[in-house]
């Protein structure tokens, strides 16, 4: 850990802050996110030249010389970026290849085959949530609106009976299951363990896709009652393909690096003796980069090759598939940069002392810090990596389970109500052809029920296991 001053490394000895000390940190605190949120909502900037600053102002408030705030900046964002950058670009890779092989499209429509009538919200529920397992959000909206516009227009079914189960199949992925970014950087932050955060965020992921989904579009398509937009719906990837790839392929390319990131999670549990052969290989297989690395390799040849790409293509495809993922990985290494300036200045140890004195369980106060965040800066990547930073320190003394909920609970209150300065809602907004109020009454209350109902069984769960 990088120190900022002898004063200034609360979190790293065994003397409580005092008084004042809580103050003062907590003055630096607010204003560090002050400035993220005002540098973000008010000049537009991107988040993350608002992280950078925004990370400098609060080692400035805090007390902290300037080349000790930047060195522990920049400590932080390297050893994030080290920890989750290669993951967050196998995982676009793997996207990439999904979406531009025909790929995604043949589960798509291999699954609407076999569904309709009452079926169908559960259907796209369904679709989502595969094909969210290796793509970020807004590549799965965009990938996934032809599909939800035409099965409204053509089955004559309610736009938000359809299009709200896939978002909520999308978000929750987003905010809950690895791979992807959000969940990596509080797993790297906290320390937790990938397969258990894997398993649990699977099991709180079911029954909050299903309330946030096909249960809540009844009633959203009562409040909001519209027609599809012919002028929406985009061509698709295979639209223009010869051929493209067989369901039962492309289903276990998405779904090996969740496989063995599980199977090394039940053999650590079951077998629990690192010297163990098996153990090992696991260890190895198992975890996120090879298993990532072992999809995208599959991948060229049960997706890209299938489709009958050309080695030139597969390598073009690849290249373009990173392109896009360069301000991702920024912004989740300034947060990781954030954190560590938080962490450095006594802030984590500031936290761990008052949810003390306060008596808020760590899990409730984690997801009420993340839902704060998440309401002023409107990034749910901000807000993980903001709050992951704020209560690392809590997990010092958890059980692996309980390091596991403290990410969830993070990532659920990551989703809280998003709003007019979230780029979701504007991206949800312009492709259902809504306007800001009836964008409110779907999505962000969507948004909403995800947060707290995944939230709750977090806790539910922190008194079971």
């Amino acid at each position: 850990m990088t120190r900022l001053s002898v004063e200034m490394l609360a979190a790293d000895t065994v003397e409580p802050i005092t008084s004042a000390g809580h103050a003062q940190l907590g003055i630096a605190v607010l204003a560090g996110i002050a400035v993220i949120v005002l540098l973000i909502t008010k000049f537009k900037l991107h988040a993350f030249l608002a992280l950078t600053i925004g990370s400098l102002a609060l080692g400035a408030f805090a007390g902290a010389p300037l080349d000790k705030a930047i060195a522990s900046f920049t400590t932080g964002l390297g050893a994030t970026v080290a920890g989750v950058g290669v993951l967050i670009a196998l995982g676009a890779i793997l996207g990439k290849m999904l979406a531009d092989s025909g790929g995604a499209d043949e589960i798509v429509d291999t699954i609407l085959a076999k569904a309709g009538g009452r079926s169908m919200p559960w259907a796209m529920v369904l679709i989502a949530s595969v094909i969210g397992l290796p793509l970020f959000f807004e590549v799965g909206v965009v990938l996934l609106i032809p599909v939800v516009l035409m099965v409204a227009k053509r089955g004559n079914y309610s736009l938000m009976r359809i299009g709200i189960p896939a978002l909520a199949g999308l978000s929750v992925m987003h905010g809950l299951v690895p791979p992807h970014p959000g969940p990596l950087v509080a797993i790297d932050a906290v320390g937790a363990n990938l397969g258990v955060t894997l398993a649990l965020g699977v099991l709180i992921a079911i029954p909050t896709v299903v309330i946030a989904g096909p249960v809540f579009a009844r009633y959203a398509a009562r409040w909001v009652d519209v027609p599809a937009p012919d002028r929406m719906i985009p061509q698709r990837a295979s639209d223009e393909l010869d051929k493209r790839p067989s369901f039962g392929a492309t289903l276990v390319t998405i779904l090996l690096p969740v496989v063995l990131m599980l199977a090394k999670a039940l053999v650590d549990i079951v077998v629990d003796d690192p010297e163990n052969t098996v153990q090992r290989v696991f260890d190895v297989v198992g975890s996120p980069l090879i298993a990532l690395l072992a999809a995208v390799l599959l991948g060229i040849f049960t997706l890209a090759r299938p489709a009958g790409f050309s080695k030139e293509r597969v390598s073009a495809m690849v290249e373009k598939g990173l392109a896009p993922i360069a301000g991702i990985l920024l912004i989740v290494g300034a947060g990781g940069g954030f954190k560590q300036t938080l962490i450095d200045s006594g802030v984590g140890r500031m936290v761990l002392e008052i949810s003390e004195d306060w008596s808020i369980p760590a899990l409730l106060l984690a997801w009420l810090i993340a839902v704060a965040i998440r309401l002023a800066t409107g990034s749910a990547t901000v807000a993980t990596v903001s709050a992951a930073g704020l209560v690392a320190p809590l997990a010092a003394d958890m059980s692996t389970t309980h390091a596991a909920l403290l990410v969830l609970a993070i990532g659920a209150g990551s989703l809280f109500f998003s709003h007019v300065n979230d780029a979701g809602f504007w991206l949800v907004k312009e492709y259902f052809g809504l306007n800001v109020g009836q964008t409110i009454k779907t999505w962000s209350v969507m948004e909403t029920i995800i947060s707290v109902v995944a939230g709750a069984l977090v806790l539910l769960l922190s008194l079971i296991i």
